[in-house]
């Protein structure tokens, strides 16, 4: 099995060669045609000049049968002697005619029937002996040549029969013919004299020939006379052609309308069938020539486009390893060319998404850098955090602050959720997590601070329309209580297990960077008793999707909590992202996680 390796195999396998095929065969088939076409031009051309020469014999033989015609109209109750002396001496004076003899059956009753005739007519009855009086007559044969040792040179006998009423023969009447005079026109043709030409009865017997030694058409078991000699049995005219390409020999015949024989001639077929040899010849080379020229002109063309998507394939393979330089030349204005320009488009934005995502890469560190590298380590709970941007940078934030400030035994936990995700909402959730804890070490309480970074953060979002949910929580494990302030964030979810219950912390207030006039409300709860765990989370958990659009809903994370509710924190949250992850199987993750649990010991 043929394996393809390369473009320049698979056009030369699926164009070069089919194109080739096509038009070899497309050139044969018009040659056939065009050959079928000159031979059929040369066969009517041939029995044409064949045509010619048997009727220069035909119009030679035809002059005395119809006189013989004529005479023999004058039998029966047209009976004339007059009539039948003058037809005789019209035979007797036509050109090539050397005698015309009436040859009577019984002499002895013609002499009787003479003196009968004399008693009755006088004198005029001496003309009645060249005539018979006859009922009817018919030309008997054309005889073959035969040599007159009297005339001196071959002759033809044209013989009329005559009968009586009841058909008994009474006589013939012989009108003789020298052969050469039939034969002076076609001895004359040229085709005659180049090739071998014979005038054959139907029996091929020969009667005349370029060949004196010859007697017989075919008894040299030539097969082109063989096959010739057949077909003039079967047919008037035609041509042979005999073995080879061309055939070494041609023929030809054509029979006589008024004599039982036919002209046949026999030549070279290179010399005969010379136009369509060189046809042949001019035809194969200009052809090859044809064929070469339009499969040079594709291999040039395809050629050309091969070394071009060469070229491509190379320059990709320079961007794989890093190099975005590259840019090839436009050498046409076809598909090929606009596939360059694409290409070096596309070098040049990728170039560009190349240093944009370099540039990602370093936010995205920046941003990894800011939020808590672990949880910390208060006595009396177990916390634990994770962020899961779905692009390099997201929105999300979480964060836990300890300052001297706060108290003793306090600690912050804020989470916090930007809409959208990417480089915006990470600058934006950059600047709240630098405004609060830069706020958070100054006097005031918990809603005087959210209230101060909302105002200063309107500052910058008034123009853009950005804004940020932000949930923030203040964990005191001397008095055992909770502060939060809720920004337009999701409640936070509380687990009781001693009760084996749900309830969420609420609060007014809208999310940050809306409305710079906004004052945030403080809420204050006894929250702590052992084992009870707060989820704190961003819409991402919950909204999560698969395949078929299933959200991933509150539901399933309170059981996922349920049942790990003697867990730890960090197992808690790895039980959640892996639950996410098998909900949505295959599916993207369209929009950022982020999560703290807080559990009492």
């Amino acid at each position: 099995m043929i394996r393809i390796k390369s473009l320049q195999q698979r056009l030369m396998l699926f164009l070069f060669l089919p194109v080739a095929a096509l038009l070899i065969g497309m050139g044969m088939i018009g040659f056939v045609y065009a050959r079928n076409s000159l031979l059929t031009q040369w066969r009517e051309a041939a029995v044409l000049k064949l045509q010619r020469a048997a009727h220069e014999v035909d119009m030679r033989v035809s002059r005395p049968l119809k006189w013989l015609e004529m005479y023999n109209d004058t039998g029966g109750e047209h009976f004339d002697e007059h009539t039948q002396e003058w037809i005789l001496e019209q035979l007797r004076q036509l050109e090539g005619v050397v005698k015309v003899e009436l040859d009577r059956v019984d002499e002895e009753r013609d002499e009787a029937m003479l003196h009968m005739h004399r008693e009755q007519h006088g004198a005029q009855g001496s003309m009645m002996r060249g005539m018979v009086q006859f009922h009817r007559a018919r030309i008997a044969e054309i005889t073959p040549p035969r040599y007159d040792s009297l005339l001196q040179h071959e002759t033809v006998s044209i013989i009329s029969e005559l009968h009586d009423k009841d058909g008994v023969k009474l006589g013939q009447l012989e009108v003789v013919i020298r052969f050469n005079y039939l034969l002076e026109n076609l001895g004359a043709t040229g085709w005659w004299q180049s090739g071998r030409a014979f005038l054959v009865d139907n029996t091929g017997k020969v009667l005349v020939c370029t060949d004196p030694d010859r007697r017989r058409l075919g008894e040299n078991n030539d097969p082109l006379e063989l096959a010739t000699l057949k077909a003039i049995k079967e047919q008037k005219s035609g041509t042979i052609l005999g073995e080879g390409h061309p055939p070494s020999e041609v023929s030809g015949f054509y029979q006589l309308e008024e004599a039982p024989w036919s002209v046949v001639m026999v030549a070279p077929g290179r010399e005969i069938l010379a136009p369509i040899v060189k046809f042949r010849h001019y035809y194969i080379v200009g052809g090859s020539l044809f064929v070469l020229l339009i499969l040079l002109l594709i291999r040039l063309v395809t050629g050309r486009t091969g070394s071009s998507i060469k070229d491509v394939s190379s320059a990709a393979a320079n961007i794989a390893q890093g190099d975005y330089t590259a840019s090839l030349p436009v050498r046409t204005q076809d598909e090929v060319g606009q596939l360059i320009r694409n290409f070096n488009t596309m070098t040049s934005q990728l170039q560009e998404r190349m240093e944009l995502k370099e540039a990602m890469g370093l936010a995205m560190e920046v941003q990894q850098s800011l939020l808590p590298k672990e949880a910390p380590r208060i006595e009396g709970f177990d916390i634990a955090g994770q962020s899961i941007y779905c692009d390099e940078t997201g929105g999300d934030y979480y964060d836990f602050i300890e300052f001297s400030e706060l108290g003793h035994g306090r600690v912050g936990v804020a989470v916090g959720d930007v809409a959208g995700h990417g480089i915006a909402p990470a600058l934006l959730m950059t600047t709240v997590r630098a405004l609060l804890r830069s706020r958070i070490i100054q006097p005031g309480s918990l809603a005087q601070i959210i209230t101060d970074v909302n105002r200063l953060l309107c500052i910058d979002t008034s123009e853009s329309g950005n804004f940020m949910t932000l949930f923030f929580m203040l964990m005191d494990s001397d008095n055992r209580e909770v502060q939060w302030v809720r920004a337009g964030h999701e409640p936070a979810l509380v687990y009781d297990p001693s009760t084996d219950s749900f309830s969420e912390l609420y609060g007014d207030g809208i999310a940050l960077g809306v409305d710079e006039t906004w004052s945030f409300q403080e809420n204050r709860q006894e929250l702590w008793t052992d084992a009870q765990i707060v989820l704190i989370g961003t819409d991402g958990i919950w909204e999560s999707e698969n395949l078929q659009g299933e959200g991933f809903g509150k539901k399933r994370l309170r059981e996922i909590i349920r049942s790990h509710k003697h867990h730890t924190s960090q197992e808690i949250v790895h039980a959640i992202t892996k639950a996410l992850a098998d909900h949505r199987q295959t599916a993207p993750q369209q929009d950022d996680i982020t999560m703290v649990v807080v559990k009492k010991l």
